[in-house]
């Protein structure tokens, strides 16, 4: 007669099957594509826990940006450093005008060189700006009917023209003056910005975001020196442009940060930088999709104004434009909210904060249980020990469904008790 089994013993243990690991369970769960958890923002990218990494990116970008500036410096405009611009077009009477035919002229009648002589625009439009120290009048009559007995450009009904020939000069008192009045522009920008963030968030957001800004033009002024492009009044514009894209999208973040923290150290499900990159993920796209609105008629302004329309002042303005988009974007992201982690973990506030979640996560439960101890008492408390963090995502997995029905699906019915 065969021996019946023990009502204790559930099927599984009499088949000798072991009971599921929760890891392995867990790994093998439905995962979303990159796109998706992108678009979804619930924290499966991790930004914050890999800070160091991008303040080394950060660190070895400013100092290219700075090394750029010492070694090649700035190649400033005549509205700054004074001087006299000659432009005529490139269109003359035996053809096309080049910069070395230009070079000779100036030199053998002046008796020096320019210090600069490009072509700007292309096709028609495309016009010969000379640039050299400030010249007299006499001097600059002298390289007009110089220029066009040489060359004899086309005006615009066609045909030679010394009227198309035209001249501006700039003094240094007028080019000092600009750029005093620069710099006070730049400073009254970032003490309001200062002043906003602080009242309406908080200083250590004040002081990242100030610091976000510093690294924004350090590097936009690097990659305007490494390019080589003249420092001009539309630059100066198209600065403090990109410098309030860089504070919108810097704030934009600060407030979901602001949101996601909002009484933290009341609850223990995140620790404070947790919450921070939980917002990073939930602004991900709202920080992408304003960048490429953003940068689109950029290029349009590029592609059109210097290329077709040959108008150079346009080209400083969209090369710092497209510049300080693109850096303003990152910083907003992999600097700004780093640096605000870092400064607050700094505070007690949050370092305990960051205690008490750490402990509440540890396998206390499963380190107490013996071996002599009940076994659905151990199987509860390794189950415990294998849980993930309360309510801390795991990178990529599908969030789960609430249900309110036994078989699993949602019943569709309005919960009233929690109004």
């Amino acid at each position: 007669m065969a021996a019946k089994h023990s009502p204790d013993v559930t099927e599984t243990e009499s088949a000798g099957v072991e009971a599921p690991d929760l890891e392995s369970a867990a790994s093998d769960a439905p995962r979303h594509g990159f796109f998706v958890r992108l678009y979804t923002g619930t924290g499966a990218f991790e930004v914050i826990g890999r800070r160091k990494l991008w303040y080394g990116i950060s660190g070895l970008i400013v100092g290219l940006a700075v090394a750029a500036i010492l070694i090649r410096g700035f190649t400033f405009g005549i509205d700054f450093d004074g001087g006299t611009k000659v432009s005529m077009p490139t269109a003359g009477e035996s053809g096309t005008v080049t910069v070395q035919q230009v070079e000779d002229v100036f030199s053998k009648t002046l008796g020096k060189s320019a210090e600069s002589v490009v072509v700007v625009g292309s096709g028609g439009s495309a016009t010969v700006q000379i640039r050299s120290s400030t010249l007299t009048n006499p001097e600059t009559e002298q390289l007009r009917n110089a220029l066009f007995d040489a060359f004899k450009p086309k005006g615009s009904d066609g045909q030679p023209s010394k009227q198309a020939i035209s001249d501006s000069a700039v003094s240094e008192t007028w080019g000092g003056q600009i750029t005093k009045k620069a710099l006070i522009a730049l400073v009254v920008f970032l003490v309001l910005a200062a002043i906003y963030i602080t009242v309406r968030y908080e200083r250590y957001m004040a002081i990242s975001a100030l610091a976000t800004l510093v690294f924004d033009l350090v590097v936009t002024a690097g990659v305007y020196a490494l390019v080589g492009f003249e420092v001009t009044p539309a630059t100066v514009i198209g600065l403090l442009t990109i410098l309030g894209f860089s504070l919108y999208d810097t704030v934009i973040v600060f407030d979901k940060v602001e949101e996601n923290t909002h009484g933290f150290s009341h609850t223990t499900r995140r620790t404070f930088a947790e919450q921070a990159n939980l917002a990073i993920n939930q602004t991900f796209m709202r920080s992408i999709n304003t960048s490429l609105i953003s940068v689109l008629p950029i290029i349009s302004l590029m592609v059109v104004a210097v290329w077709l329309l040959g108008v150079g002042t346009l080209k400083d303005l969209a090369l710092v434009q497209l510049v300080g988009v693109i850096v303003g974007t990152y910083s907003s992201i992999f600097f700004a909210t780093p640096l605000l982690v870092s400064l607050r973990e700094r505070t007690e506030l949050v370092r305990t904060h960051t205690r008490r979640v750490l402990n509440r996560r540890k396998p206390t439960r499963a380190t107490e249980v013996g071996e002599d101890a009940d076994p659905e008492e151990a199987v509860a408390a390794a189950s415990l020990a294998a849980k993930p963090a309360p309510d801390k995502p795991a990178p990529g997995a599908r969030p789960a469904r609430p249900t309110a029905s036994r078989t699993g699906r949602p019943s569709g019915k309005r919960n009233t008790r929690r109004r």
